[in-house]
């Protein structure tokens, strides 16, 4: 796991510039810098060493000749950090190579790329992927099994070959700026190069509303863009780039396949998957909630491994409840294995919302991304990669709200018309299941994603509440393409397939490498594996949700591994307390000094924003989120275009 970044029409001039967008993300690779300025192209790297601990380091120059090794990388101190006061620099090469990610199945390509005569000089990943490149050509994209985000430069062309990995689970951001190409892991290192300056991107805004997350190809920062998952990029030595889909996800179901040999395909599968993402020079944990996910992977881990560390965190919200360290330490305590665990007060979590906000890069409203913080950062303390249970829901059928194409199918008699009138009837008298009767009446691609599932805004909320009416696809128009692509298949697969390139990538694998990042720990996610996505594309619907249950087939092979309170039980994610926090009139005058301030009134209507405070403070209304919303853009906004500095590390307790 690192950081990575590099601009092209470099010069010997530009090494400050390499230097600095290296050091604002240091946090993504305390063991080792490296930068490669050439006729051209400047490539910087951040290191966190796992594979191959003397031999990996980037950048990693390579001279093809006769498929002669010929190596070379820069030096490095014996404790790892780089040499002098200056990042030391590779030599020069016919191919250079920064990598963000691990390569799960890299002994295997590099036996085949051995017996076709390629040699090599380190037992690394990233010289097996530059090998590939320059065996395969992209085609080695499709041989991978990992997660990655990489730039490979060809010296005699001056093309530049970037690439993210199938979900989007490393990000890879870039901008182009006067013909010049600027890319990085992290947003905040594009915005040390002098060439960008910083101006917001005020559809982001508008969209963020809707969604709570950022949903656009272009970010918070008017022209800087997110390269797609399972998407590749060439930027050609006049400057022009070409964006290619190399890999999209298809479903191919298997209606003959008995559940019981579908239960037996998981468990081998995620048990294979374990055993692929322990790979590593040093100790792997993981992560332990009182979810189904993190269970059955630490579970599969301890087989691997029994010594293995797992890590929990929660809150202590009232005496005897069960939070998620109670689950997860007594898991433990069944399967034998150590737990470290956390209790995060609220003047721990409120204090560190400004850093994790600039972690981020862009707005994030998902309360539990402090969770991830502080999970991460107890993880950090004893190893330095973590397995996380990220996927299992997309891939398997794991969110309620998957079953309700199930309950609406009781309703399918009724006209729609029936169903829309006896909604408005029941939204004006304040009756139960307006939203139940509106859903009914409609198809998922109207309701599912609409307003972020009634947590965030509507549209006309949004435009209510924004000072500038946005000119923005609405939420529908926004997913319709995606949708498209699978309108032959079922509803709730179609929810799990719009997911993956909304919620997942937009939202949940964000804050996955963002919050681990922030404390040197790379995060692995067994269940995003492509050979796991490859068996649930052919489970049948039925085999993952029905109305009575989620995950069915998943559940039924974890109880392979765990016992049946765990593998059974509902799903908590990493529940907050900030619906009451926000009723306390510390926390409610905090935030009503963000919603008077002078940010504030410069993009939303300030009034509304007042009477979503007083009406959840009064407990008229649950109107958290859509506060949270609001509240995380200010803050974010302060940190990145008003005060332009790091905000200061929480205080450790």
């Amino acid at each position: 796991m690192c950081g990575i970044c590099g601009f092209t029409q470099a010069t010997e001039d530009d090494r400050p510039t390499l230097k600095a967008m290296c050091d604002i993300m240091a946090h993504r690779g305390p063991d080792g810098e490296g930068q490669y300025l050439d006729d051209g192209i400047a490539l910087g790297h951040r290191r966190l060493s796992l594979i191959d601990l003397a031999g990996g380091n980037q950048p990693m120059v390579r001279s093809t000749g006769d498929h002669a090794a010929r190596i070379t990388s820069p030096a490095l101190m014996p404790d790892g950090t780089p040499c002098a006061d200056e990042a030391s620099v590779a030599a020069k090469g016919d191919y250079a190579i920064v990598f963000n990610g691990e390569i799960y199945n890299y002994r295997d390509l590099r036996a085949e790329l051995e017996s076709a005569g390629w040699r090599f000089e380190t037992n690394s990943d990233t010289e097996v992927l530059l090998v590939g490149y320059l065996a395969w050509g992209e085609d080695v994209l499709d041989r991978l099994r990992g997660m990655f985000a990489f730039a490979i430069w060809n010296r005699a062309s001056h093309e530049l070959f970037c690439a993210r990995d199938f979900f989007g689970i490393k990000p890879f951001y870039y901008t182009v700026q006067n013909g010049q190409f600027i890319f990085a892991s992290e947003i905040k290192s594009i915005l040390e190069h002098p060439a960008y300056t910083r101006e917001l991107n005020e559809d982001a805004l508008a969209e963020y509303l809707c969604f709570q997350f950022s949903t656009l190809p272009e970010t918070f920062f008017k022209g800087i863009f997110k390269l797609g998952q399972g998407h590749c990029l060439r930027v050609h030595a006049d400057g022009t780039l070409e964006d290619r889909r190399y890999w999209r996800p298809t479903y191919h179901f298997d209606e003959n396949r008995s559940e019981a040999d579908t239960v037996d395909a998981i468990d081998e599968a995620m048990r294979e998957s374990v055993r692929y993402h322990n790979v590593a020079d040093v100790e792997v944990g993981s992560f332990l909630s009182s979810g189904i996910d993190s269970s059955y992977m630490a579970a599969c881990l301890a087989k691997e491994n029994p010594d293995i560390h797992t890590f929990t965190v929660g809150f202590s919200l009232y005496e005897g409840d069960r939070d998620e360290v109670s689950w997860a330490r007594e898991l433990a305590q069944k399967l034998g294995i150590a737990n470290d665990y956390k209790h995060i007060s609220e003047e721990e979590y409120w204090e560190s919302l400004p850093r994790v906000q600039w972690h981020m890069d862009e707005p994030s409203a998902d309360p539990s991304a402090v969770s991830l913080y502080f999970v991460d950062q107890i993880a950090a303390s004893k190893v330095k990669a973590v397995l996380s249970g990220e996927g299992a829901d997309e891939f398997f059928g794991g969110y309620k709200i998957y079953q309700t194409p199930f309950a609406n199918r009781k309703l399918a008699w009724a006209p729609r018309g029936l169903l829309r009138g006896a909604s408005k009837a029941a939204r004006a008298l304040g009756v139960r299941g307006a939203n139940y009767l509106e859903r009914a009446s409609e198809q998922v691609e109207d309701w599912y994603y609409t307003n972020a599932n009634g947590v965030a805004f509507s549209v006309a909320e949004r435009d209510r509440l924004l000072k500038h009416a946005p000119t923005v696809p609405t939420p529908q128009q926004l997913t319709a393409p995606v949708y498209a692509e699978v309108a032959d298949l079922d509803e709730t697969t179609r929810m799990q397939y719009v997911d993956l390139y909304f919620w997942l990538v937009g939202d949940i694998l964000l804050k996955t490498d963002k919050m681990s990042m922030a404390h040197s720990l790379e995060s692995r996610v067994p269940f995003l594996d492509k050979k796991v996505f490859e068996l649930s594309a052919t489970i049948p619907t039925k085999q993952k949700v029905s109305e009575e249950q989620t995950k069915i087939a998943l559940r039924e092979a974890a109880e392979r591994a765990i016992p049946r309170d765990w593998a059974q039980k509902e799903k908590l994610g990493f529940p907050t307390p900030v619906v009451a926090w926000l009723r306390e009139d510390k926390y409610y005058l905090q935030v009503r000094r963000a919603f008077t301030s002078s940010t504030a009134m410069r993009f939303f209507d300030v009034e509304m924003l007042m009477e979503l405070l007083d009406e959840h403070k009064s407990g008229a209304k649950d109107n958290s989120r859509k506060i949270w919303i609001v509240y995380m853009f200010l803050m974010w906004y302060q940190i990145y275009f008003i005060d332009q500095t790091v905000p200061d590390k929480p205080t450790a307790r």
